[in-house]
Order: C-alpha cells, then structure tokens, then sequence
C-alpha cells in the first residue's frame, strides 16, 4: 500500500468519523427536551386545585410524549411550588427564565397569573394563561399571554342566548359583591342588550345574605321572565327555597354556582330544572377522551382545575405545532393567529392582548337528578327543559 493510498483512506475514515458526529451532535440536540414551567400551588390554600391542575399539566406531557413529543423534543414539565402565595410567584418565574425554559404556563387564580404575566412579558417569554380568568390580566395588551381559561366576560352569552331563544324578553341579572361575580354580572348585561333582553342594571347582593325572600319579592314584582344570578351553591340553594316560599317561578332560573354538585345535598328536588355553569363539566360533548385517559391516569373523575391545565397545554403544543419551533416570537404569531378545540372549547384569542375571545361555560340544568349541559350547542349533551316549572307542576321523583 502507497503512502498515497494511506493518506487517501485515512483522511476518508477521518470524513466518516466526522460525519458520524455530526449525525449523533444534531440528534443529540433533536432529544434535548422541550421545556415547560410552571409555578402551581402544591401546598398552602389553593393545594388541591393546583394539585388538580398539575395533574391535568401531567397527563397533557405524558400523552404529549408517547406520541413522541413537540417536534422531535421530548416534553420536560418543571413545576415549582408558589405555595398559595402571589408574591412568590415573580421570584418563581423569573427563575424559570433563566433556567431557560422554553414556554410558560401561568399559575392557578388570576392575581398569581398577573404576577406571572408580567414577568413573562418583561422575559419576552410565552405564557398560556390557564386559570387566569380576570379581563384584568389581558387589559394591558400583553404581546406574550394568551388566555386559554374560559374569562368572566364569557358568562353572560350562552345562557342569555338560551333566554333569547326560548322567547324571553325581559330578565333580571344579580351578582353577588365579589370580583368574579361583578364581573360576570357586567358582561351579562352588556349580553342582554346585544340580544335585546330587556334586563335593567344588574342588581348586587351581599355574600353575607342568609334570606332571599325580601330581596325575590321585590325583584318579582316587576315580573322578570329570566333570573340570570352570579353566586355560589349557596346563593342558589337559598334562591330556590325563597322562590318556594314564595310559591314563586319564573321561566328560567340560572344561578352561577347551581352548577356545584352539592346543590343536589342542599336541596334534594328541589334542586330540579335550576341551571348552572363552569369552564367544564365530564359529561360535556367532546370532553369524553380527557375524562377516560384522566380516570385510567388518576382513577378519579377531573374537576374543572383539570381540564384547565390540559387545555393550557393543549393550546401551548399546537401553537409550538404551527410554528415550528418554541423560539418566542415565532410561537407569538403562531398562537395569535391559533383556532383549535380544547377540552374548554374553541381557542380563539384577540391577537391585540391574547385575551380568549371563543369558549363559553358550559351551562348546565338538574334534570332527573343528574346533570345535564344544555348550552352551548357544540357542547350540549340534551335540550333545555324550559319553562322552570311552577311549584303545584312538580312531581316527586322516584
């Protein structure tokens, strides 16, 4: 063998060996994870909701991965405990920053997601908001926050529309002297006259109320066809005893918080054809794949904290999807201009604040005993059973 003919093949094995390098370097890089941070209560007031939260982070990432990741890149979920607490959050993300994580998702309750969204926005970072439910946390006009959580403002639609729909001209809206209610109770009204329901200005209530009848007494007098309420199952219960009392029915009763099971231990029958609404219920159309893959995971049925952190991640893999990459600006455009089904619903933002402008609660009405969705119509499982029933109409349940 030449001394040329050595040279020849040893700077062709030295090609190789670089080459095979190469490859093993690029998919090396390919298999570097795809990281997500969070910050969700693990301990302090808000554990079990953000334990239920992670959880539905947990199952997205592993059903994520088995399919085999965002592009190419297995997904990593890092979760840090922000304790209940808002003001550690800042500190929380700002470390998930520089730990270089590649997307954000918010922390549970809207004033933590408004800490988290203004870190994420000094970072240049995207977040997916999902369990910030406030129009406060997009009033800004983030350029890095999308809102996947069903807002406040989404309240007051399906059931007006079911109003509308069943011919009712003329409703009364109450909201109870909190936030979330005030604002929900304000979206409504803007919702009534929209569909031209005459509803008047929303009329407040104390948390504190423990007797309804003076208050339904002189609601009632002015003969509202639709009682569109924003309050907890407690509010309901007592809204339905006073109306009993009364021996009084209007044509549709909504309270928000009638959607809580526990309605069912509060009132036993009575608890019947009241409508109520959350982001979520199991027995929604198109929630049936998260309930079975959640149950085989968890062996227990999700709650709404659930499906939010699904849903958020959901909304953060198919925007990476279109983008083809997680680097922040493109993953901006991609999720301004994103439309894809989630187990809340539609996902659709404003691209001027990334505010959710698509789903809606799902609206549900104690039929039979059970639950039944009955708005809106994508997600209905069974028609609403409309007008609420006078008193003397009602028959013991078997």
């Amino acid at each position: 063998m030449t001394g040329s003919t050595i040279r020849t093949r040893t700077a062709a094995l030295a090609r190789t060996a670089f080459a095979a390098l190469a490859l093993f370097g690029a998919a090396a890089q390919a298999q570097a994870p795809l990281v997500v941070g969070a910050s969700v209560a693990q301990t302090g007031a808000h554990a079990d909701l953000g334990a239920e939260y992670a959880r539905g982070l947990e199952l997205w990432r592993d059903q994520v991965n088995a399919a085999g990741g965002l592009l190419g890149r297995p997904v990593e979920l890092r979760i840090l405990d922000d304790g209940s607490d808002a003001s550690r959050v800042r500190a929380l993300y700002a470390r998930l920053v520089q730990e270089k994580a590649d997307a954000l998702i918010g922390p549970y309750g809207t004033a933590a997601t408004l800490v988290a969204a203004a870190e994420a926005e000094a970072a240049q970072r995207v977040l997916i908001n999902g369990a910030g439910w406030s129009r406060a946390v997009h009033n800004r006009s983030p350029r890095y926050v999308f809102q996947s959580a069903v807002p406040y403002a989404a309240y007051g639609a399906p059931v007006l529309e079911l109003a509308r729909d069943a011919g009712l001209k003329k409703a009364v809206i109450l909201a109870r002297d909190d936030p979330a209610s005030t604002e929900m109770g304000a979206a409504a009204s803007a919702e009534a006259k929209r569909l031209g329901v005459l509803a008047g200005e929303v009329q407040a209530f104390s948390g504190g109320i423990q007797d309804f009848v003076p208050l339904v007494r002189r609601l009632a007098a002015a003969s509202p066809e639709a009682w569109i309420v924003y309050g907890e199952a407690r509010d309901a219960a007592e809204i339905v005893k006073a109306f009993r009392k009364l021996n009084y029915a209007p044509k549709l009763l909504f309270v928000r918080g009638a959607a809580d099971a526990r309605l069912l231990d509060m009132l036993g029958q009575d608890a019947e054809y009241a409508m109520g609404a959350a982001p979520f219920h199991p027995r929604a159309a198109g929630a049936e794949a998260f309930v079975r893959a959640y149950e085989a995971r968890w062996n227990r049925r999700p709650g709404v904290a659930a499906a939010e952190g699904y849903a958020a991640g959901t909304v953060l893999a198919e925007g990476v999807r279109r983008a083809g990459t997680s680097e922040p600006r493109a993953l901006r455009g991609a999720l301004g201009a994103l439309q894809t089904a989630t187990v809340l619903g539609p996902f659709k933002v404003d691209p001027a604040t990334g505010e959710q402008v698509a789903a809606q609660p799902a609206v549900v009405q104690v039929v039979l005993g059970r639950y039944e969705v009955v708005a809106p119509p994508v997600r209905a499982t069974a028609k609403a059973v409309l007008p609420y029933p006078a008193w003397e109409d009602r028959r013991l349940l078997k």
